[in-house]
């Protein structure tokens, strides 16, 4: 070992080195890391959520029917191009047509099995209950077509009334307090009201659907110990306007009912008497119910024409 080198004699003394030894004590519980496991589990949470926010507004309805059909459990195999295939976006949902080598309705193993139950599927009635629509439409628009050509019937316009209703579209002759299709307590047709009536059987006639006739009347009470009354005299309209129209192109084959109700549906009901709930309905049916709304109403077939 080198001996130390000599200290000058003007030199100062070696200062002494000290050595401070310091054991840190343990962090409590709290400044661990369990908490930064559980923020970012919450914040990864909070991420996907507003993901899930901005998908819902960024996306259109077929687009999200795309992504809702791609996690159905009932699809067994994708290809490109095909149902819900490849991607949410890659077909527009499972229903959609396939591209597989074996369908379902053919012999083979790589069908898909869809449920009975599964969204969009065709309801039964739905398209006939389509074209009723579009034909009642029509209808409307042809009747008033020809109550304004005629200049006799044009002020009875503002009479005719059309609901959409569970039974079909209801076409409401309404009477007026100027107006009446009946001469007072009686079933005769007035001579205005049967040319109005003229016309509006040539327009149903040229539709399927069944025909039910209503007649109503107003609140207002008969004198006492006369046989007639509201509902006697609304069943004796209901079948004049039965009449009126077979009279007029309607076959007998395409009436499905005939009721009198008397005041019980009144067209005001704040007002019994009110002369407006003195009508005649005449309601063209729905061919087909639909998801158990409606009632469909099949006209009995034509009766055969006579042997000659």
């Amino acid at each position: 070992m080198a001996a130390p080198a000599k200290r000058g004699r003007n030199e100062p003394q070696p200062r002494p080195i000290i050595v401070k030894k310091i054991i840190a004590e343990a962090h409590g519980g709290h400044h661990g890391g369990a908490w930064k496991v559980a923020y970012a589990d919450f914040v990864t949470a909070m991420m996907a959520f507003f993901l899930l926010l901005w998908i819902l507004g960024a996306t259109t309805e077929k687009q999200r029917k795309g992504i809702a059909d791609y996690f159905t459990p009932t699809m067994v195999e994708l290809k490109t191009k095909t149902a819900g295939a490849n991607g949410p976006f890659g077909g527009d949902s499972i229903l959609a047509k396939d591209s597989y080598p074996h369908r379902a309705s053919q012999t083979g193993t790589k069908g898909i099995t869809i449920p009975k139950s599964a969204i969009g599927g065709s309801e039964p009635g739905k398209e006939e209950r389509i074209r009723d629509k579009q034909r009642f439409g029509f209808l409307k628009k042809q009747l008033m077509e020809r109550i304004m050509k005629d200049k006799a019937l044009r002020r009875f316009a503002q009479n005719i009334r059309f609901t959409d209703t569970r039974e079909g579209l209801r076409i409401d002759l309404v009477d007026k307090a100027d107006f009446s299709m009946f001469a007072l307590g009686t079933d005769r047709l007035v001579a205005d009201a049967s040319r109005l009536m003229g016309n509006v059987a040539q327009v149903v006639a040229g539709v399927p659907n069944g025909v039910i006739v209503r007649g109503h009347t107003d609140a207002l009470p008969y004198a006492a110990g006369r046989t007639v009354n509201n509902w006697t005299l609304s069943s004796g309209r209901a079948e004049a306007t039965r009449k009126a129209l077979a009279d007029h192109g309607v076959p007998a084959h395409r009436f499905y009912r005939i009721e009198g109700v008397a005041d019980r549906e009144p067209f005001v009901p704040a007002d019994r008497y009110d002369p407006r709930n003195r009508r005649m309905s005449i309601t063209l049916a729905w061919s087909t119910p639909v998801g158990g709304m409606g009632d469909a109403v099949q006209p009995a077939s034509a009766p055969p024409s006579p042997a000659h």
